[in-house]
């Protein structure tokens, strides 16, 4: 109950209580917590495929099967969070990750670096190449989107021309710098099967999740992509945050791509030509607006083990491959709906 009195003689002239529907008051959980969606959408699929498949896709084999499956693309998925939730978008994600494994493999098998030293390398290259995104939309104020397809096609371009389109064997790889398939490795646990690659997805995501929730740089992310103006206006630095972000994010996928070469054992730069359309697929279904400034970076995990739910149930069932495609794509039409959604009547 709410009571509005005229100051000057006490009298109360206005007296009304408020109450929230359930319509309002899921509006505004969904608002708090965008990772829901996401989570309940995960959690029926599975029961879904696990009613129709049982103990065969409850297996802990299968289980661990779609982690190992979506490892690169929950990492992908990852960076490009971090560049949406800015308000932005990185469409040169794939092409870094690609590139940075080439690096990683070509410094070591063309110049006879050690392995170690090459990753190195590789990661701050991936870092820079990144950071010239992120120079390009703060300093000149270009978009996101231009920027990144412009980038995407150079980075794919040096890719190819430095590389000669030559594929390094997984033979040679295991014989002379076994580090670079470090993430490829498995161990067991009970009938559960998983990679090193699977670990380091998981907790990049645990990791950043607390950062942009309990550490001044997160909340400086979230406020660029809410409303940069006012977040410049309250003393934050935002373009030192975005080429912050953009660095971040480049360091992120190139770490990637030594994740991919553990994953395919190889290093070849015609790998991962799907990388780009996967990870903004899994950002999207997890809820993280791409108007900036909203949505949770575990729910891009989320979307990430979506996908592979929906891949490796179809696959188990026996049905045509493009049924998940028109899944996926119902899926992504469905969480932007939901998010215009919670934006337009959530308060």
């Amino acid at each position: 109950m709410v009571s509005v009195s005229d100051p000057s003689s006490g009298e109360t002239v206005a007296e009304f209580e408020h109450h929230g529907g359930p319509l309002l008051r899921l509006q505004h959980f969904l608002h708090q917590t965008p990772a829901a969606v996401p989570l309940i959408v995960l959690i029926l699929s599975t029961l879904v495929f696990g009613a129709i498949l049982g103990s065969k896709f409850f297996s802990p084999f299968a289980m661990t099967l779609i982690l190992q499956q979506v490892a690169i693309v929950g990492i992908i998925a990852a960076a490009q969070s971090l560049v949406i939730l800015t308000a932005g978008i990185d469409l040169s994600v794939g092409a870094i990750m690609v590139f940075s494994s080439v690096l990683m493999g070509q410094f070591t098998f063309r110049y006879g670096l050690p392995a170690e030293f090459s990753i190195a390398l590789g990661l701050g290259l991936g870092a820079a190449m990144g950071a010239f995104n992120g120079l390009l939309v703060a300093r000149m104020r270009l978009p996101p989107f231009i920027v990144t397809l412009g980038t995407w096609q150079i980075f794919l371009a040096a890719n190819f021309l430095y590389s000669a389109n030559e594929t390094i064997r997984s033979q040679d790889i295991a014989e002379k710098a076994a580090a670079l398939q470090f993430f490829g490795e498995k161990f067991k646990i009970g009938g559960a099967v998983f990679t090193y690659g699977v670990i380091a997805m998981l907790l990049l995501v645990a990791v950043l999740a607390y950062v942009l929730r309990q550490t001044a740089w997160g909340r400086h992310v979230y406020a660029v992509g809410d409303d940069p103006e006012a977040a410049q206006l309250s003393g934050v630095q935002t373009e030192k945050v975005l080429i912050s972000v953009y660095a971040l994010a480049g360091l992120i996928c190139a770490f990637a791509g030594w994740v991919l070469i553990g994953r395919i054992g190889s290093v070849s730069p015609t790998s991962g030509q799907l990388a780009n359309i996967e990870a903004i697929t899994a950002v999207v279904i997890g809820g993280i607006s791409l108007f900036g400034g909203r949505g949770s970076i575990m729910g891009a995990l989320f979307g990430a083990l979506i996908v592979g739910v929906f891949s490796l149930g179809l696959r188990m069932i026996g049905t045509d491959p493009q049924w998940t495609y028109l899944l996926i794509g119902v899926l992504i039409i469905s969480a932007v709906a939901v998010d215009q959604w919670i934006r337009k009547l959530a308060v």
